[in-house]
């Protein structure tokens, strides 16, 4: 009987060391499947951690998955979130915590801790929302890129460069989509209008430094340019350039014109004076950078100006090229500046109809009334 009952008793001891065994094989294989499991869900932890702290960190991660991947505050709309500089993460964390965009201190400072991002927090200004996880605000606070950016418009320039200098701008905007949007029509601003059927917006881009967002979209980005342009023009530009006989678009072309042909700013309205010259008695403006217009791209001087132009290149059948064709080219060459549309409005008042560069690279030029005095001026 005590014999039986032994044998008894021991086949329960060995059944229950078996169930303890078990037991923890199967904890062991669950608890080492637990880092593997946050990886999926939070990405792969940073090197520095040790496996105690591995283990430690993903288990609370997992734990509390639906508030690290749950937007904290949905009906927060969003706000400017500035970090100083030197700021600590705590302060940073508390700060998140009184502006509602984290439900949990703790929680995310362990996923901050397990990712590595503690220590890669940025000082800067950032645009956060209720609508984010804790998981997008951590990624969010990791760039401090600025919201804008300073984009240069250069006077003188054609479409063709302002979209040229788009990818390393900071816009979002590439150049195909800026040429795109610029070939449109839009009827506001209401000057736009005058654009002639068939041709693009060159010519309406104001120059200057603007700041702006950096995720514009180029039709956005257009309309900013147009509408610098049309507030710069005032009404006393508009009546100077009616008594030249001009109505805004023409201004906008003669303007252009000056701009490409000036090298020094004070000559403008002189050789504005030039070309209204030439206007008045339908004699034609021969003038280079309309020819250079027509030719586009020189793709052996890398450049949208070919310089020097060849007698061939004033052969070129196009209605810009002025040495062909009478009168004002279609459209402006480029954007001018407000002192080149202020000389087309204001010229001097000269006897002059030729003008050429001196010949001292100082980039004035020698004005003439008449042909052979024009020809004097030849640089040897």
């Amino acid at each position: 009987m005590n014999s039986s009952r032994s044998r008894l008793l021991a086949f329960f001891l060995i059944l229950l060391v078996g169930g303890i065994l078990l037991a923890a094989l199967f904890s062991l294989d669950f608890i080492e499947q637990i880092p593997s499991r946050a990886e999926v869900v939070y990405g792969p932890p940073t090197a520095s951690l040790s496996d105690r702290q591995r283990l430690i960190l993903s288990w609370r991660l997992l734990n509390n998955q639906e508030r690290m991947l749950n937007p904290a505050n949905p009906s927060l709309g969003e706000i400017s979130f500035v970090i100083e500089i030197g700021e600590s993460t705590d302060s940073i964390i508390n700060h998140l915590v009184l502006n509602k965009l984290i439900s949990s201190a703790d929680l995310f400072r362990d996923y901050l801790v397990y990712s590595g991002l503690d220590t890669r927090l940025q000082a800067g200004e950032f645009l956060l929302n209720g609508q984010m996880t804790m998981v997008e605000i951590a990624a969010a606070l990791q760039d401090s890129t600025p919201r804008t950016v300073d984009f240069t418009v250069l006077a003188g320039w054609r479409m063709e460069e302002i979209a040229e200098s788009l990818p390393t701008s900071g816009l979002a905007v590439t150049p195909a989509e800026f040429l795109a949007a610029a070939n449109q029509r839009y009827s506001s601003p209401k000057f736009l209008s005058r654009v002639p059927e068939g041709y693009g917006l060159e010519g309406m881009f104001a120059p200057g430094t603007w700041e702006l967002n950096r995720d514009i979209s180029a039709t956005d980005l257009v309309l900013f340019l147009t509408t610098q342009t049309e507030n710069a023009i005032t009404q006393e530009i508009l009546n100077g350039l009616e008594q030249q006989g001009l109505n805004l678009y023409q201004g906008l072309i003669l303007a252009s014109i000056i701009e490409r042909e000036a090298v020094v700013v004070d000559e403008m309205p002189v050789i504005a004076s030039v070309f209204i010259n030439r206007l008045e008695i339908s004699m034609k403006l021969e003038t280079d950078p309309t020819v250079q217009y027509a030719l586009g791209y020189n793709p052996v001087q890398q450049t949208w100006w070919t310089n020097p132009l060849s007698y061939s290149d004033l052969e070129v059948d196009s209605p810009f090229n002025t040495y062909l064709y009478p009168g004002l080219p279609p459209t402006p060459i480029a954007s001018p500046s407000l002192a080149a549309l202020q000389a087309a409005a204001f010229p001097a008042k000269t006897p002059y109809y030729y003008f050429r560069a001196a010949c001292d690279g100082s980039g004035l030029h020698n004005f003439s009334e008449t042909y052979q005095q024009h020809l004097e001026y030849a640089c040897p």
